[in-house]
């Protein structure tokens, strides 16, 4: 049983709330390779300080993201805020 059991290896990957397009576009080539490689990936928009002020920011990012990543992953959890972490997983779509 414990040989047939698949390891699913999870990626993170971590924006802050005003992230740059450049920035943007480095992370997500890392997330077509991960997902590529059939990891998952958990992208995170994590506030510090005041910048909680903008979860609507970080959830445009998010969402954004998840929309870039459409024919490669699906979306197994939409955005959700924890404590100062929004957070959103990614699953790799089969071949």
């Amino acid at each position: 049983m414990k040989a047939k059991a698949v390891k699913v290896v999870v990626k993170e990957i971590r924006f802050g709330p005003n992230t740059d397009e450049h920035d943007y576009n480095f992370k997500l080539k890392h997330a077509v390779k991960f997902l590529n490689e059939g990891a998952k990936v958990k992208a995170y928009v994590f506030f510090k300080g005041r910048s909680i002020l903008f979860k609507d920011k970080g959830e445009i990012l998010l969402l954004k993201f998840a929309q870039d990543l459409e024919e490669l992953g699906k979306v197994e959890q939409m955005p959700r805020l924890e404590g100062k972490r929004m957070t959103m997983f990614i699953t790799p779509k089969k071949k």
